[in-house]
C-alpha cells in the first residue's frame, strides 16, 4: 500500500539513501560510491527520454569486470529495498496523523462502512449478528519467491523503527544525533550482510518465519484491532462484542503443504506442530508473568475465592499460579518432544485444549467486573482473553495439502493388498461406491499390523508416506489442525478416499476435506462434483450443514491466462453457490490468491467485493503469501489496518453485496473470454519456439539455482510449460518486465470487442459491476509495470535466434495494442491518469531498477557463457545474478 510521495516520505527515502551513500564510501570505498552516483544520474537521463544516457549505461556495464558486479547490484538493491522501508512506514504516519488530526478521515475503513450501513438501512441486530458471526481465516503460506532473509527482515524493523522516532515531536538534539547513529549501523550492518542465503531453507524455516510475523505483529495488532471494533460496534448498536469473538483467526500451509515438495514428510509435519504449539506456550508464558505483576487487587467475587484452596491476600497472581505452571510444563513437554527425549512430565498437566488456558481467565475477568473494576478487568486480561481466542494453543491451525492422484495410489495399495483389483482403473462410480461402503462400515479395511511402519506389506514409499502422515495426524489435538486440501481435486471420490484414509488411521475427529478445484476443466466441473457429493446421503450427514471449497488462481491463469482464468473462478464460485443453497449447505470459499495480478493479487477490499454477490456470506479464508505477509502484517500498526480492511470487506461482501452481472454483460465476458484464451495457448501452446524463448530471454533457468523456498520450481524434474510451477513462470516475465500471464489474450479479447462497436457496453460494466472494473484496474497496475524497451534490451542482449526475435517482436507488439486497448476502454491518454500514486512511486524506482535490469541481463549472458565453455555448476557471476533477482523484485513489489 503505497501512499502519495510526499515532502515527509521524500526526506525518508532521502536520508536513507545518503546514510547508505556513507556506508558505501566508508565500506566500499570512493570509487564505488563515485560509480553507483554516475550510474544513479545516467539512469535519471534515460528514465527522462536521453538516449545517449542509456547507451552510456550499457557500455559501462559492459566494461565491467565480474568482481565489480556484484557491489553494484547490491548498491541499488538496497536503494530499492529502503525505498520500500520508507514507503511502508509512511501508511503508518499517515494513519497516526489521521488519527490525531479531527479534521481528517478517520483511517479505519469500518468507520466508514459502518456509516454506509446507517445509510443504507442495515438495522443494529443485523449488523451486530454479523460481526458477531464473521469467519475469516487468513492462511499463512510460504513463497518459493520469497526473497528476503529473515536476518535482513529484522534489520528493515529496526530501521522503521529509527523512523517512527524521528517523527517524535520531543526528542532532544543529542537524542536525534544517537537515533542517526543508530540508523547508520543498522543500514551498514545491512550492507554487511549477504543478501542471499547460503542453503535453501527448510520447511521447518519457513514454519519459523510465519511464527515471527505472528510474535513481533500480530500478537499485538490483534488485541488492538478487536477493541476498535468492539468501541465501533457499542457506538452503533449499543451492545458489547462477546467474550469469545474472534473475527479473524490464522491458519498456515508451512510445514504442512506437501504437494509437489518432498522436503515435507510426517516427520516435518511434526516438528511444525510441536514448534507452533511451543511457541504459542511461549508467549503465553510471557503474558501470564506480566498479567500476575498486574493482578496484585486484593476485591474478588465468592467464585474466584471458592476456586482458591484457601483466602489469599493477593487472590487473582495465587490462582493464576497454576495454569502459569502448567503452562511452562507444557512448553518443557514440547521441548522434550522436540529434541526426542522421553520428557518426565505429567501429560495430564499438558494442555491440549484452549478451553483450559481460556476459563481462569474468564472467571479472573468475571471477577473484576462484579467487583466494579472494569478499567482492570478490560486491560492486559482482556487482550489476554482475545488473544487465545484467535491463536488458541497452536499459534497457527496446520492446514495439510496434497494431490490427489497420492490418495488414489494409497486407495489403490489397499485394493491390491485386499485382492479387490486396482483402484485407480475402477470407474468413477464404481470407487465412489467402494468408499461409501467402506466409510459406513464399522470393521478396519486393513489388519492391524499393516498400519505399523516397520511391519507394513506396501512397499511404494509415497503410498507409505500418505499411511505415515494419517497416523501423525491421529495423535495430535484436533485444535491444532485446520484443513485437509486436496490438490488438483476432479471428482467426488478424491473426496471420499481422503476421509477414509482419516478413517483407517483412526482420527477421532476427521479434518475437513477441501477440494482445490485450480485448471479451467476443474473450475468448470466443480459445482457438478459438489452436487454429486451434497446428493450423498452419507456424506450430506457427515459435514453438518457446512463445507469449505478452495478456488485456485496459479494453476488456472497458467493454464488459460489471466482473463479467461479469471472469468471462470467467477462463475465456479457463482455455480457453487448456487448448489451450497440449493442443499442447505453453509459455503465457505477459500481463495488461494498471491501477490500478482494472475494469481488473484489485488487490494483486499477490492478484490473481496468484485466477488460474485451472495459468495461470502459473513466467512472467507484467504491464502496470504511469502512477502505479501511481510508487507501487510510486518509492522503493527500495518497489520491491524489490513485487519480492518478484512474485516470491512467482508462485511461490505455480506451485507451490501454486489450485482448480480446483467445477462448482456454475461455474454460479452463469454465472448471475450473464448477469444482471450484462444490467443493465449495459440501463443503459449502452439508456438514451438516459445519455451525456448522462455528460457533464453527471461531468468527462468536461473531462478532455480536461488535458494528460495524449500519446494522445487517444478513439480516434475522434466517438462515444460504444464510442469513449471505458476509462481516461478509468473517471477520469470516480471523479472523482465514483460508481465506476460498477466495480459497475453486479455488485450486481444478487449480489441475485438471495441472493433465490433460494444465498447457502450464495456462502459456500462466498467461503471456498474465491480467486477469488471477490479479486472480493469488490476491490468493497468501491471501494465503500469511492464516496460518494453527493457524486455528488449534483454531479448537483444541474449540472442541472436531470428525465430525468437521475430516471437518477440510479436510479444511486444501484443503487450502494446494491451496498453493501448486498455486505454480505449478507460478513455484515458496514460496509464495511471487516476492513480497518482502508484505512477509516483514506479516514477522514484525506476532510476534503480534501470541499473539492475541491464545489469541481470548482462550477468546472464556471462554465466551462459560461462556454463557453455567451462564444466561446472557454479559460475563467478552467481550470487551478483542473484542479488539482481532479488533486487528486481523488491523494485516491483511483485514477485510470484
Amino acid at each position: 500500500m503505497i501512499q502519495p510521495i510526499d515532502a515527509p516520505l521524500r526526506e525518508d527515502v532521502r536520508l536513507l539513501g545518503n546514510l547508505l551513500g556513507e556506508t558505501l564510501k566508508e565500506h566500499a570505498g570512493e570509487d564505488l560510491f563515485n560509480q553507483v552516483e554516475q550510474i544513479r544520474a545516467l539512469s535519471k537521463g534515460a528514465r527522462d527520454g536521453q538516449v545517449a544516457a542509456e547507451k552510456e549505461l550499457e557500455q559501462l556495464f559492459l566494461s565491467l569486470k565480474d568482481e565489480e558486479i556484484l557491489p553494484l547490484t547490491r548498491a541499488f538493491s538496497h536503494f530499492l529495498n529502503f525505498a520500500n522501508i520508507a514507503e511502508q512506514y509512511h501508511v503508518v504516519r499517515s494513519r497516526r496523523q489521521n488519527e490525531s488530526d479531527p479534521e481528517q478521515p478517520s483511517p479505519n475503513v469500518l468507520e466508514h462502512l459502518f456509516t454506509r450501513f446507517q445509510q443504507q438501512q442495515i438495522s443494529a441486530e443485523e449488523l451486530y449478528h454479523q460481526v458477531c458471526n464473521l469467519n475469516i481465516e487468513l492462511v499463512l503460506t510460504a513463497h518459493p519467491t520469497e526473497v528476503s532473509r529473515r536476518t535482513l527482515i529484522q534489520k528493515y524493523d529496526g530501521i522503521n523503527d529509527c523512523l517512527s522516532q524521528f517523527d517524535q515531536q520531543k526528542l532532544t538534539p543529542k537524542q536525534r544525533q544517537q537515533l542517526l547513529q543508530q540508523l547508520k549501523q543498522l543500514i551498514c550492518s545491512a550492507w554487511q550482510t549477504d543478501e542471499i542465503r547460503q542453503q535453501r531453507p527448510t520447511p521447518v524455516d519457513e514454519a519459523k518465519w510465519g511464527f515471527t510475523t505472528i510474535e513481533q505483529s500480530l500478537w499485538y495488532a490483534v488485541p488492538q484491532f478487536i477493541r476498535e471494533l468492539g468501541q465501533l460496534v457499542q457506538t452503533q448498536c449499543q451492545r458489547d462484542l462477546p467474550l469469545d469473538i474472534a473475527p479473524i483467526r490464522f491458519a498456515s500451509w508451512m510445514g504442512g503443504d506437501r504437494d509437489g515438495n518432498p522436503n515435507v514428510t510426517h516427520q516435518v509435519t511434526q516438528e511444525v506442530l510441536w514448534l507452533s504449539r511451543w511457541k504459542v506456550a511461549d508467549l503465553y508464558l510471557r503474558d501470564i508473568e506480566q498479567l500476575r505483576w498486574e493482578l496484585s487487587v486484593q476485591a474478588c467475587s465468592a467464585e474466584l475465592q471458592q476456586a482458591l484452596a484457601k483466602p489469599h491476600a493477593e487472590p487473582y497472581r495465587e490462582y493464576l499460579r497454576d495454569i502459569r505452571q502448567r503452562l511452562k510444563l507444557t512448553r518443557q513437554w514440547l521441548a522434550d518432544q522436540l529434541q526426542g527425549q522421553h520428557s518426565q512430565v505429567d501429560p495430564a498437566q499438558v494442555i491440549h485444549y484452549k478451553e483450559e488456558l481460556l476459563q481462569p481467565l474468564l472467571l479472573c475477568y468475571r471477577s473484576l467486573m462484579a467487583c466494579n473494576l472494569p478499567e482492570i478487568a478490560q486491560g492486559s486480561l482482556l487482550d489476554f482473553i482475545y488473544r487465545v481466542n484467535c491463536f488458541g494453543i497452536e499459534l497457527l491451525r496446520l492446514d495439510i495439502r496434497q494431490e490427489s492422484g497420492r490418495h488414489r495410489q494409497a486407495i489403490s495399495a489397499i485394493t491390491e493388498y485386499l485382492g479387490l483389483g486396482h483402484y485407480a482403473t475402477w470407474s468413477e462410480q464404481a470407487r465412489q461406491n467402494f468408499l461409501l461402503q467402506e466409510l459406513q462400515s464399522k470393521r478396519p479395511l486393513l489388519p492391524k499390523h499393516l498400519h505399523e511402519p516397520a511391519q507394513s506389506l506396501i512397499a511404494d514409499p509415497d503410498v507409505k508416506e500418505v499411511f505415515a502422515t494419517m497416523r501423525m495426524l491421529a495423535e495430535q489435538p484436533s485444535e491444532s489442525l485446520g484443513a485437509y486440501i486436496i490438490s488438483m481435486a476432479e471428482y467426488p471420490s478424491d473426496v471420499l478416499a481422503v476421509l477414509l484414509l482419516q478413517k483407517e488411521a483412526g482420527i477421532s475427529k476427521p479434518l475437513r476435506v477441501v477440494p482445490l478445484f485450480e485448471t479451467l476443466k476443474d473450475l468448470d466441473g466443480a459445482a457438478d462434483t459438489m452436487h454429486s457429493l451434497f446428493n450423498m446421503h452419507w456424506y450430506k450427514q457427515h459435514i453438518q450443514g457446512r463445507h469449505e471449497v478452495m478456488i485456485g488462481y496459479s494453476d488456472s491463469a497458467k493454464d488459460a491466462g489471466f482473463m479467461s482464468a479469471n472469468w471462470a473462478q467467477y462463475r465456479a464460485q457463482e455455480q457453487l453457490t448456487t448448489v451450497a443453497q440449493q442443499h442447505q449447505v453453509k459455503l465457505t470459499l477459500f481463495h488461494g490468491r498471491g501477490g500478482s495480478i494472475s494469481r488473484g493479487g489485488a487490494p483486499t477490499q477490492q478484490a473481496l467485493f468484485s466477488q460474485p454477490p451472495g459468495s461470502i456470506s459473513g466467512a472467507i479464508r484467504v491464502t496470504e503469501q511469502g512477502e505479501m505477509i511481510r508487507f501487510k502484517f510486518g509492522l503493527t500498526e500495518i497489520a491491524q489496518q489490513n485487519l480492518e480492511i478484512y474485516t470491512a470487506a467482508t462485511l461490505e461482501a455480506t451485507l451490501l453485496p454486489p450485482p448480480e452481472p446483467k445477462p448482456h454483460w454475461r455474454e460479452l465476458m463469454h465472448r471475450m473470454t473464448e477469444h482471450s484464451v484462444k490467443v493465449y495457448r495459440h501463443t503459449v501452446r502452439d508456438n514451438p519456439v516459445f519455451v525456448q524463448y522462455l528460457r533464453t530471454v527471461t531468468p527462468e533457468l536461473e531462478l532455480q539455482m536461488l535458494p528460495l523456498g524449500s519446494r522445487p520450481a517444478k513439480r516434475k524434474v522434466s517438462g515444460g510449460i504444464e510442469s513449471l510451477r505458476a509462481i516461478p513462470w509468473v517471477f520469470a516475465w516480471t523479472q523482465i518486465r514483460l508481465m506476460l500471464p498477466a495480459w497475453l489474450g486479455t488485450g486481444a479479447a478487449l480489441k475485438q470487442v471495441i472493433e465490433q462497436g460494444e465498447q457502450a457496453i464495456l462502459d456500462e460494466m466498467l461503471a456498474e459491476w465491480p467486477y469488471f472494473q477490479t479486472l480493469i484496474d488490476m491490468l493497468e497496475m501491471v501494465l503500469s509495470k511492464s516496460d518494453r524497451h527493457i524486455a528488449l534490451y534483454y531479448e537483444a542482449h541474449l540472442t541472436d535466434d531470428p525465430e525468437l526475435k521475430a516471437l518477440g517482436v510479436e510479444l511486444r507488439q501484443r503487450l502494446h495494442d494491451a496498453v493501448q486497448n486498455l486505454l480505449a476502454v478507460k478513455g484515458e491518454s496514460k496509464l495511471l491518469s487516476s492513480n497518482e500514486v502508484l505512477d509516483q512511486s514506479m516514477k522514484v524506482r525506476k532510476p534503480y531498477l534501470l541499473p539492475l535490469h541491464l545489469l541481470q541481463s548482462e550477468l546472464m549472458k556471462r554465466r551462459r557463457d560461462y556454463l557453455r565453455s567451462h564444466q561446472t555448476e557454479r559460475t563467478p557471476v552467481d550470487h551478483a545474478l542473484m542479488v539482481s533477482i532479488a533486487g528486481i523484485a523488491a523494485g516491483l513489489r511483485n514477485t510470484g
